[in-house]
């Protein structure tokens, strides 16, 4: 069990979750308020995307990412700087009658160009999307393959960046583990373990606990599960050693038929770990354990 645990809050993903919650956070103005609601609830990283101020679609404007982590600089909060990088891996794939005719969704760019932001603003933390994945029932799949991997952890690298080596299946964690033995991934490493993303690994334990059988000696990790799996993975991560992720990227409830915010969210992680006799770490802490620079 980890009686030490750092709580991560991923305030709004690139979903579509806008219209399914009266206040998903959208404009960077939101994005970073909620970034610093999770913060004052004892969150010591907070995990962002960005939308389109206007639609509330997701995008990878380098500008609205400078916005958001100026916002919350400027408020002099405290917290470390997740930043997805995960942003340019979507192929919809054509109909079966002409299945290179790429659909409308796609937004498929090179490993490079994917981190043009954290170039630009150099987070504490950039997320590193480790495989390729279908995703969901339609004709969407993720793509990250094994040279555009090397590309981008070898860049993150160079950038100081610390990479959160995002999990969705074995396979990612295998390739993940082939990137540490290689050298490109600066110690401590960093994983994230996500489960129950159709169609990545399911959310249970013994998802989770074959994960974590996986893990290079000295690694830290932590793991979710999205919508109602939310808070029983907290549990399950905290009882096997690692952190935990919670937030409205991944469970829009606090309980069923009641909408959350990322503050309640860390707050009841908070209950979950601390009824367990473990302790929520600072954001001081945190950076040591992770092996990052004082912010």
């Amino acid at each position: 069990m980890n009686r030490d645990v750092i709580i991560s809050c991923a305030v709004t993903g690139s979903g579509d979750s806008v219209g399914k919650h009266p206040a998903i956070p959208v404009t960077p103005e939101q994005i970073a308020n909620a970034a610093i609601e999770a913060a004052s609830a004892g969150a010591a990283i907070a995990h962002m995307h960005v939308r389109n101020p206007e639609t509330g679609k997701a995008t990878r404007d380098d500008e609205l990412y400078k916005e958001v982590v100026s916002r919350i600089k400027d408020s002099g909060t405290d917290v470390i700087i997740n930043l997805t990088s995960g942003m340019g891996g979507d192929i919809e794939i054509g109909p079966e009658d002409d299945l290179l005719k790429f659909g409308p969704n796609t937004d498929f760019i090179g490993a490079l160009e994917r981190l043009s932001h954290v170039e630009k603003i150099l987070p504490d933390i950039c997320s590193l999307d480790c495989g390729t994945l279908n995703f969901g029932d339609g004709r969407m799949i993720y793509v990250s393959t094994p040279e555009q991997l090397r590309i981008g952890a070898k860049r993150i690298q160079e950038l100081g960046v610390k990479p959160e080596l995002e999990i969705f299946d074995t396979g990612h964690m295998w390739f993940a583990n082939e990137m540490h033995k290689e050298g490109l991934l600066d110690a401590p490493a960093l994983y994230q373990i996500c489960l129950g993303i159709p169609y990545g690994a399911p959310a249970n334990t013994s998802s989770m606990k074959n994960m974590v059988d996986m893990l290079p000696e000295g690694s830290n990790w932590a793991a979710f599960g999205i919508g109602a799996m939310q808070m029983p993975m907290v549990a399950q991560a905290v009882l096997l050693g690692g952190n935990v992720r919670v937030g409205l990227e991944d469970n829009l409830y606090l309980e069923k038929g009641v909408f959350a915010s990322n503050g309640s969210l860390v707050e009841k992680a908070t209950t979950i770990i601390t009824n367990m006799g473990a302790n929520i770490m600072n954001v001081k802490d945190a950076r040591n354990k992770l092996g990052l620079s004082d912010g």
